[in-house]
C-alpha cells in the first residue's frame, strides 16, 4: 500500500486506516507514545535498527496524518518531545482488539507446532523479554 492512499477519501475505512499505520515503524511507535511522551533520542533507543531519519521521516507522516503532536521546547539545546493526539489515542485503542488477536493466533501457533523455538523476539514462556523491544 503507498503513503498516497492515506489521503484517499474513495477507499473503504478498513484500507484507510491501514494507510495511515502502514510501515515497519509506525504501530510501535503508537505503542511507545500511547504510555508517554517521549523524545526522539529515547525513541531510537527503545528500536534498535532505526535510524535518527526514519524515526524523523516517520513521525513527520504521523504528525500530517494527525496522530502525533510535536512539541519543541526553547533552551538550549532544543528539547523536542513527541505525544499521541487525542486521534492518535482513538486509534491506538482501536487497534487494541486487533493487537488481541494477533497475540492469540502467535499463541495458536505456539500450541500448533510445540516443537518450533519461540517466535522471534519472544521468550518460551511467552513473556516480552526484558531490554530494547524486539522488531520482526
Amino acid at each position: 500500500m503507498t503513503r498516497s492512499r492515506a489521503g484517499d477519501t474513495n477507499v473503504c475505512g478498513v484500507t484507510a486506516a491501514i494507510a495511515v499505520i502502514d510501515g515497519k515503524w509506525k504501530t510501535i511507535l503508537l505503542w511507545l507514545l500511547e504510555s508517554a511522551p517521549r523524545r526522539p533520542g529515547e525513541l531510537v533507543r527503545r528500536l534498535p535498527g532505526l535510524t535518527e531519519k526514519v524515526l524523523t521521516q516517520t513521525l513527520r507522516e504521523m504528525e500530517a496524518d494527525g496522530l502525533v503532536h510535536r512539541e519543541v521546547h526553547d533552551g538550549r539545546p532544543l528539547k523536542t518531545v513527541y505525544s499521541l493526539t487525542d486521534f492518535g489515542q482513538e486509534l491506538s485503542q482501536a487497534l487494541a482488539p486487533l493487537s488481541d488477536w494477533g497475540h492469540r493466533r502467535l499463541e495458536k501457533l505456539a500450541r500448533e507446532t510445540p516443537s518450533r523455538e519461540a517466535p522471534s523476539g519472544g521468550t518460551p514462556s511467552g513473556e516480552a523479554p526484558a531490554g530494547p523491544l524486539p522488531v520482526s
